[in-house]
């Protein structure tokens, strides 16, 4: 294992990306992202995937430098083409055009489609939470992204599709649900096969739909698959962020028949809502504050545990790592040799690392 200071490794992220053709602007955005899902524990949309970024951009999976294009609006509503431009950059640019419609109108629903992987969706949930505002993203993949199997099915059929959901607290903090509706994450199962570990029970089959704890059946030949997270329940939730997310936008549906190879795209639907609507912020901070005291002084199952809310563990991670984000030697070396392959210098590195601030 290496530990590398938050500052330090979203600099060598960014000399990467703008070595392999990003705009400065674009690769400090990219870059602050993957290391903001670190410092959140959330290693499998952190700075794991710089390879696999770079490899889409080599192959034109991944459109350099571009921006979110409204293709249809009204006062409440607009439809957005990422033009397969990275999610961290069309994902921000998407829900402040939705915060400004929420702000005219008290809701907005911004439909995105054709955007390169959006990262951590919970980051569009706090964008609209830090703007006072309670939202819901359903997302889906299209492309090469299918890697879960559908309820009572044995091969790959849809994707992790993941749902989030935020509420705001004035004054304190946000309620921030992000979640999979896989079992695991893909992600998560990438960043246990990088560290030689087994994933949880019941998270994949292999390739003869068998289960399996081993990280490596969900890529190795033949393939397997990740599975539901709560059997029929996230399946179906599944379902409706395909649905929702996919047709509302424009940007279809996980299936054989649409036109886009050597892709990996994002669709999402996000509802953004004035939650006082009223004009009483400190009554729903009140209602909030007093609903989480009820969750949060529950009787802990075990010794030594506690009642936690969505959006807590985000929070207590990003202060156990502000001094360092932990990596693999494997994703560690990749990132390394990602950067050689690309020029930069292993001094420059190294430089950015003695200056590990």
């Amino acid at each position: 294992m290496i530990t590398v200071k938050p500052a330090a490794l979203q600099r060598i992220a960014a000399a990467v990306f703008h070595k392999a053709g990003s705009a400065p602007t674009e690769a400090e955005a990219i870059s602050t992202r993957l290391v903001g899902a670190n410092l959140s524990g959330h290693d499998s949309h952190g700075v794991v995937r710089i390879p696999r970024y770079v490899e889409l951009m080599r192959t034109g999976g991944i459109a350099v430098n571009q921006h979110a294009k409204t293709v249809f609006e009204n006062d409440t509503i607009a439809v957005i083409d990422g033009q397969f431009g990275f999610g961290q950059v069309i994902g921000a640019e998407a829900m402040a055009i939705g915060i400004a419609k929420a702000k005219k109108t008290g809701v907005a629903v911004v439909a995105l489609r054709h955007s390169s992987h959006l990262g951590r969706i919970g980051d569009w949930a706090e964008a609209c939470a830090e703007a006072g505002y309670a939202s819901i993203h359903f997302v889906n993949v299209v492309g090469a992204g299918a890697i879960v199997a559908p309820f009572g099915g044995g091969d790959r059929r849809i994707s992790t599709n993941p749902f989030s959901a935020g509420m705001p607290v004035t004054g304190g903090d946000p309620i921030i649900l992000d979640m999979a509706t896989s079992k695991l994450a893909e992600g998560k199962v990438l960043v246990a096969k990088n560290k030689g570990v087994e994933v949880v029970e019941g998270a994949i089959i292999d390739g003869e739909r068998q289960p399996t704890l081993d990280p490596n059946k969900l890529y190795d030949p033949p393939v397997g698959a990740l599975l539901p997270f709560g059997e029929h329940k996230g399946y179906g939730l599944a379902v409706f962020c395909d649905l929702l997310a996919g047709i509302l936008s424009g940007g279809q549906t996980n299936h054989p028949g649409v036109p886009i190879k050597g892709r990996v795209l994002n669709n999402m639907l996000s509802i953004i809502l004035d939650p006082a609507p009223g004009g009483d912020p400190a009554g729903v901070k009140r209602e909030v504050d007093s609903f989480v005291a009820w969750l949060k002084g529950s009787p802990p199952l075990r010794e030594g545990s506690e009642v936690m809310v969505p959006g807590e563990p985000e929070r207590r991670a990003r202060r156990e790592r502000i001094s360092g984000v932990p990596l693999d030697d494997t994703t560690w070396s990749n990132i390394l040799a990602t950067a050689a392959e690309l020029g930069v210098a292993k001094s420059d590195v190294d430089a950015l690392l003695r200056s590990n601030h």
